[in-house]
């Protein structure tokens, strides 16, 4: 079980290290930047395969840096 959430968990401490090196606000800008990569990657369908993926990841940057308490 932990093997199939391994990705997940990883996200998550990627995350937590960005928010805690940049700060909410900046982590926040960031992961909108990633999410829109992402998203402009996933229009090309080979692009797909990474796009996806940096919009879960950018995704999860917001709502961690809005959410996130020190």
């Amino acid at each position: 079980m932990k093997l199939l959430l391994l990705p997940f968990t990883l996200a998550f401490k990627i995350v937590e290290g960005v928010i805690k090196i940049t700060g909410k606000l900046i982590a926040i800008l960031l992961g909108l930047i990633i999410t829109i990569i992402g998203l402009l990657l996933t229009l090309t369908i080979v692009g797909a395969i990474i796009g996806i993926p940096l919009m879960i990841l950018g995704i999860i940057m917001v709502i961690k840096g809005i959410f996130w308490s020190w």
